[in-house]
């Protein structure tokens, strides 16, 4: 597993090496030793799939503050999506900086989200499947948004946006 650094501080871009052969495929997708080492989160409470039937469907920008913010593992597992981080961190040297990746599945590549980062994604492609391992139980009252298209943020979606929950089309803009 190689841990690549991502503007944004604490996050990164987790590569898995697989071993193929006529079979397939095998990767080990997460490693709580490996993990440990980086001195990145090890262990995780929760694991959520995000089913996303269209293309253009948005998921975004969610993030969660105080003692329940969640560090996230997110990967593709099918499908393809471009997916968003923006540091929402007061006092973290990347205040402001929004990173951007496409994902793809079967996926050989994860984001690791810090907590305190808002995350958003957009499906590129019809069935896409996103799968989240999350450090804490979920807590309603620590969740927080921005709308997908504020203008500080200037996330560049690839494509027109399709389905969005209500919630998400209607936060407010964020607010450094």
């Amino acid at each position: 597993m190689r841990f690549l650094k991502l503007p944004i501080a604490g996050a990164f871009l987790v590569e898995q090496a697989q071993a193929a052969d006529e079979r397939g495929s095998f990767a080990r997708l997460f490693c709580k030793a490996e993990f440990a080492a980086a001195g990145l989160v090890a262990e995780f409470e929760q694991v959520s799939l995000s089913s996303n039937r269209l293309t253009g469907t948005l998921r975004g920008m969610h993030y969660s503050v105080g003692a329940d913010a969640e560090t996230k593992l997110v990967r593709c597992m099918a499908g393809a999506v471009h997916d968003v981080l923006v540091d929402v961190r007061p006092g973290s040297p990347s205040f402001g900086v929004t990173v951007a990746r496409d994902l793809a599945g079967p996926a050989d590549v994860a984001l690791y989200v810090p907590a305190g980062v808002a995350h958003g994604f957009q499906a590129l492609q019809a069935d896409s499947a996103v799968l989240y391992m999350i450090d804490r139980p979920f807590v309603a009252a620590a969740q927080r948004g921005f709308r997908w298209n504020d203008p500080i943020v200037a996330a560049a979606w690839p494509l027109a946006i399709g389905t969005m929950a209500p919630r998400d089309r209607d936060y407010p803009d964020f607010r450094p």
